[in-house]
């Protein structure tokens, strides 16, 4: 989320563009979800100007929104962690993927029950939506999300999972104040970060090809 459309369209299309050259730098398949996320932000980005556009309510963009950020961020995130872990380190990853699979059902729930809708408000967008135990499924998301980067066996997706917690908690601060939504400054670094992880794959685990 951004503080306005324009830097939603600028943001979305530089992540976008950060996707693009790390997936056209994966070269083992077990890379390609987690290498692809930055297309997702930047798809993000984009849904979020036209909710922006559309003074918000609660139209298709709010809802397509919520989908992207909630269930559906939920599960990519720890599968894409799955996939690229190696296997003696797949076991942490695929305990926040059952976390988050069930994550994403609550969610997916609200959203389909409805109504979805968001509200402008100067420099942030704030979303409405009705979930059930909203706690445990915010403890569920930010364990399926972040537990699995913290689990991955892999240096620097750990640091990638600090980065995530660390900024996560300052974005969070930041739009609950409604003083600026800084979201999408965090995306564009994650999104940074994770093509320094496509980039500096190991050459032996990059060669041949591997069953997912």
């Amino acid at each position: 989320m951004c503080w306005s459309a324009t830097a939603d369209l600028v943001a979305g299309a530089g992540v976008t563009a950060v996707g693009v050259a790390c997936v056209t730098r994966v070269r083992d398949r077990r890379d390609l979800p987690l290498a692809a996320l930055p297309l997702l932000l930047g798809a993000h980005q984009l849904v979020e100007a036209a909710v922006w556009d559309a003074g918000g309510g609660g139209g298709a963009a709010a809802v397509a929104w919520a989908v992207i950020a909630l269930p559906l961020l939920a599960v990519w995130v720890p599968a894409a962690v799955w996939a690229a872990a190696p296997s003696s380190a797949r076991r942490g990853p695929a305990c926040a993927l059952a976390v988050g699979l069930a994550t994403a059902a609550g969610l997916a729930y609200g959203i389909a029950t409805g109504p979805v809708t968001a509200e402008l408000r100067v420099h942030t967008v704030g979303y409405r939506l009705d979930v059930p135990h909203p706690p445990v499924l915010v403890a569920g998301y930010l364990l399926a999300t972040v537990g699995s980067l913290l689990l991955s066996g892999d240096r620097r997706l750990l640091v990638l999972g600090a980065v995530v917690a660390v900024g996560a908690a300052v974005c969070f601060t930041l739009w609950r104040l409604e003083f600026v939504s800084t979201w999408c400054a965090f995306a564009a670094l994650w999104s940074v970060l994770l093509f320094d992880w496509v980039r500096r794959r190991p050459a032996a685990r990059r060669l041949g090809p591997h069953p997912l």
